[in-house]
């Protein structure tokens, strides 16, 4: 085709298939508009932007995306949560979307996707996709449901398999092993938007997938000869003690380990395209193409190595501040007073100070444990490390002559704090 496409609006622009989705609409020649919470680093990519937080409570009225749709064409939702709350869940499913399928004009075309597996689960990741899907339904919108969709990159799900199947001795799997998933490459799944964008199918949700199904233990064995490295016996992991590996990631807020994932898992990956869509120009790539059209870098043996090491650091560090804040608290003045004997404080201040230090520590440690705005905290953790380093450097210089590193262990531990802040940064 000649000339430009058209304009599309990409919602959701900053996530996994977001970004797939706007690199490769764009090199098919469409102009993009990228609208995404964080906006900086897609404007640093050369993409137009719309910074829009969806749990907004302007983004579901439609005078908010009025003035941002001159001149749009098609729209391709990609926005969706994982785990959230119900209010979270709905906002960006349901509200915010349908004020921005009531603000675009009536000639603009859309596309929403979705999953699969979300007409039998009864989480709350499935009831809110399919009461999106009702709405976008209203609208005309075509409805995609891919399975597994893996990329040159990782996110997510793809990363979780990669770390699993990199994992040195045995290689975990849920229960036997047997899912099956048929997975798509984010670029194929671009190539056949760019299609559908501009022939759209008739109405109705429909499933997208790769041709080669695979199940999850032939995946991983797969996954471990891309990455060169050898095979591992199997461990079959029961479902009970997935569940609450599970149940733990909900609380710590760990993306893709988590009880909606599990269940996804249980109910169905397999996306099952109908014969409209298998008659299509346009056709993926089935799991063992995708992995043999590239072979595996330095940075995917590392990332997949390492992935796993981002819970792992934050439960170390969350249990380095929860000691310390129960020392801080609990431990005798007449243990810690001696180390200070030289200060300037009167004992009275200097076992406030204490308490108040076990105080902070504590506090670090539950914000740890439960991934709260990792990256504030990251700063937090530098900076009450910092304090205390400079405040004890003051008061007992000695102690960085301590036999056991004392104050030296400081240093290592701001780079540990470091690289579990980069761990935590996924975008």
């Amino acid at each position: 085709m000649s000339g430009t496409p058209g304009t599309v609006l990409i919602l959701g622009a900053d996530g996994f298939i977001g970004r797939h989705l706007a690199y490769g609409l764009r090199n098919h020649g469409w102009k993009v508009i990228a609208s995404a919470r964080r906006t900086k680093r897609l404007s640093r990519m050369g993409f137009e932007t719309l910074k829009a937080d969806l749990t907004a409570p302007r983004t579901a009225d439609p005078e908010f995306w009025r003035p941002h749709l001159s001149g749009v064409t098609h729209l391709v939702n990609a926005a969706g949560v994982l785990s959230a709350s119900d209010i979270v869940c709905e906002a960006v499913h349901v509200t915010a979307p349908k004020a921005l399928y009531q603000a675009l004009p009536d000639s603009a075309a859309g596309l929403l996707i979705s999953a699969v597996g979300i007409d039998d689960a009864n989480t709350d990741f499935a009831i809110f996709r399919r009461a999106g899907e009702e709405v976008a339904t209203d609208y005309g919108l075509t409805i995609l449901r891919p399975g597994l969709v893996l990329g040159d990159t990782s996110y997510g799900g793809s990363s979780l398999l990669r770390a699993l199947a990199a994992l040195p001795l045995l290689t975990p799997v849920v229960g036997k092993g047997q899912q099956v998933f048929n997975p798509i490459h984010a670029g194929d799944l671009t190539d056949l938007i760019h299609h559908l964008l501009q022939h759209p199918p008739p109405p109705g949700p429909r499933e997208v997938g790769g041709p080669e199904e695979v199940t999850l233990a032939d995946m991983l064995r797969k996954l471990r000869n891309w990455l060169g490295l050898g095979q591992a016996p199997l461990l079959k992991l029961p479902l009970r003690l997935v569940s609450g590996i599970a149940r733990i990631g909900d609380l710590m807020r760990l993306g893709p380990i988590s009880s909606t994932a599990v269940t996804q898992l249980e109910t169905s990956v397999l996306a099952r395209p109908d014969a409209a869509l298998r008659a299509l120009p346009v056709q993926p790539r089935g799991f063992s193409d995708i992995l043999a059209a590239r072979p595996a870098g330095t940075q995917d043996l590392w990332h997949a190595r390492i992935y796993l090491m981002r819970p792992l650091l934050r439960l170390v560090l969350a249990f380095l501040w929860l000691a310390s804040g129960a020392i801080g608290l609990m431990l005798p003045a007449a243990q810690f007073l001696p180390l200070v004997a030289d200060s300037a404080f009167d004992d009275t201040t200097l076992i406030w100070l204490a308490r108040l230090g076990g105080m902070v520590d504590l506090g670090i440690a539950l914000a740890l444990l439960r991934g709260w705005r990792p990256r504030m905290v990251a700063w937090v953790q530098v900076a009450t490390i910092a304090g205390y380093t400079l405040a004890f450097s003051w008061l007992a210089p000695a102690l960085w002559l301590l036999p056991l590193g004392g104050l030296l262990k400081n240093i290592p531990l701001l780079a540990l704090i470091a690289v579990q802040a980069i761990l935590e940064d996924e975008r």
